[in-house]
């Protein structure tokens, strides 16, 4: 059940094997959590309004990115890695914006959806949505920065050869400062 992840054993080092599984763990969270949104918007009104189908759009674009992250983490190479990263970026900043509209205008935007229950059990299920949008939204900048931490590790690991990628350190740093006067030796 799930994506497979059972070959990435290998390709994933033990130095970022625990990130790498949290970066799947978040992604399967947004995936549950933004099936619920969908879930939530379509019991406000089976049949959406347009505000209530650019809201699952919203939330299909949400699936989408973290479907993209998870193959992209088990694929272990870096061309999803770019188009995850675009989707995640703008998802989190509309998931952001939508649940701000959600809380501080309830009333107006249960209006937009057109809404076929009453008006109180609306306001209880949109907001239960717009809690679930501010979590996809504290989650999506926790996935990218979990995938940059991967890709920054693939990348120091890419090379065994160059000592310089694994460290920040200069290596001739100690033979240039021998030649600089003496207040900037340290």
């Amino acid at each position: 059940m799930g994506l497979s992840i059972g070959n990435t054993e290998s390709s994933v080092k033990d130095s970022h094997y625990h990130t790498h599984k949290v970066f799947l763990f978040c992604n399967y969270i947004l995936l549950g959590a933004a099936s619920s949104c969908i879930f939530l918007t379509l019991s406000l009104r089976l049949l959406p309004s347009v505000c209530g189908v650019f809201l699952i759009l919203l939330h299909i674009f949400t699936i989408i990115g973290a479907v993209s992250g998870c193959a992209a983490a088990s694929a272990g190479s870096g061309k999803w890695y770019g188009a995850h990263m675009v989707a995640t970026v703008l998802t989190a900043i509309f998931q952001g914006s939508v649940s701000v509209l959600i809380f501080t205008r309830t009333a107006s935007f249960l209006g937009n959806l057109n809404s076929y229950v009453r008006e109180e059990d609306g306001a209880v299920i949109l907001k239960l949505a717009g809690g679930l949008s501010v979590l996809i939204f504290c989650l999506e900048w926790v996935v990218l920065t979990l995938a940059f931490f991967l890709k920054y590790y693939a990348y120091v690991e890419r090379d065994g050869s160059n000592p310089l990628r694994k460290s920040a350190k200069v290596q001739q740093a100690d033979e240039d400062l021998k030649d600089w006067p003496w207040p900037f030796q340290v």
